[in-house]
């Protein structure tokens, strides 16, 4: 096959997925931000986790939010449980791999926060943990997922669901979501960027 032909293809079939996304999930990403917006207005926080490209996105969210997105403002309070290999690495040794970020939820999580948990297949054991201590522990819960959802839609008070199978559309789906979250969260605290001198 051609190569060039098929950069053509992914591309055109990214760009199909998003248009979908917009059309199937617009409103379900305004509700995200809206939820996050108003535990961070409480002075709760995010707390983000993921695998793999989910990880990355995870942190990659939670810096948008901590230093800035679009325009000048105090830092929001929101944690990667992804960051720091000491912890995830005695919390999996100590215990087990799928305790990894119900443990950080355990010890940092409070009552009024907020938990994004990203899983394209909506099925990672230790994202349902997480999922299931932030329940326990009086925490909203985000699902970013695709496909069905899987069993982390059941734990969920909102979610964004990338109509798609295949993992890198979905995680550039959640990016894309998480980068549109971002936006909305700052304009409900501090108001229009596009105002702004």
């Amino acid at each position: 096959m051609d190569t060039t032909r098929r950069v053509k293809g992914e591309l055109l079939e990214a760009a199909r997925l998003m248009r979908l996304l917009a059309q199937e999930q617009a409103g379900e990403i305004t509700r995200i931000a809206g939820l996050s917006a108003e535990v961070l207005r409480r002075g709760g926080k995010l707390l983000l986790c993921g695998n793999g490209g989910s990880a990355a996105t995870a942190q990659h969210l939670a810096a948008e939010l901590v230093a800035r997105f679009r325009r000048e403002r105090p830092g929001l309070p929101a944690i990667a449980l992804t960051s720091s290999a000491p912890v995830l690495t005695a919390v999996a040794n100590d215990y087990r791999f799928e305790r990894v970020f119900a443990r950080q939820i355990e010890a940092l999580g409070k009552n009024g926060d907020i938990l994004w948990a990203l899983s394209a297949s909506g099925r990672s054991p230790n994202i349902l943990e997480a999922a299931g201590m932030a329940r326990a522990k009086g925490l909203g819960v985000v699902a970013f997922t695709g496909g069905d959802g899987g069993a982390l839609v059941e734990l969920a008070n909102a979610i964004l669901r990338v109509p798609s199978r295949e993992t890198a559309r979905i995680q550039e789906g959640h990016l894309a979501a998480g980068h549109i979250a971002c936006s909305l969260i700052e304009e409900a605290l501090y108001g229009d960027a596009s105002s702004q001198p």
